[in-house]
């Protein structure tokens, strides 16, 4: 019978406490990819009509104070959605190195195994490797999925604002 916790501790045992520091880092990029998503579904209509309305409701648009108002509003749209994009990219970037980290605690824990052993018991000495294989792959892994969201959600964020200042025209 499956038993998915069981086997979500039998990988923790085998990758050791490094797995979890790396599954915190995704369920926190994760949280944030999906936050962006909803906010480019739902949030952005209503700010870019918000900043529209602002916008047609000027008289004048052809002075150097309307184009400074035009290029505040962009700004201040482009904040929003630009939000929460710089910390996604730093979790993409820290995930592999926290699969280093559990590389590296597992290989001292092969070495440790070594200087005991005095030769080498062959099957710790492949636990150990276990231990420092597993981490470098989940943040491999976990980095590999947030780039290809990162990216998508950089494209989308980059056309929302050139449409938005495509929008705010200065012609009347």
């Amino acid at each position: 019978m499956l038993n998915p916790l069981a086997d979500i501790g039998k990988l923790i045992d085998a990758g050791g406490p490094v797995l979890l520091l790396i599954a915190a880092l995704l369920l926190l990029m994760w949280t944030l990819v999906f936050e962006r998503f909803w906010y480019f579904r739902r949030g952005l209509k209503k700010d870019i009509a918000a900043v529209l309305a602002r916008w047609e409701a000027r008289p004048e648009r052809h002075s150097v104070r309307a184009h400074q108002i035009r290029e505040a509003l962009i700004s201040t749209v482009t904040l929003d959605i630009n939000r929460n994009l710089p910390m996604i990219r730093s979790l993409i970037a820290i995930a592999p190195l926290l699969g280093l980290l559990g590389t590296v605690t597992g290989m001292i824990g092969v070495f440790e195994v070594l200087s005991l052993s005095s030769g080498g018991d062959a099957r710790s000495m492949a636990a150990g490797v276990s231990r420092a294989t597993i981490p470098t792959m989940a943040g491999m892994v976990a980095a590999l999925s947030g780039v290809f969201a990162n990216t998508f959600l950089r494209r989308v964020a980059e056309r929302e604002q050139q449409l938005l200042a495509d929008h705010l025209t200065m012609d009347h």
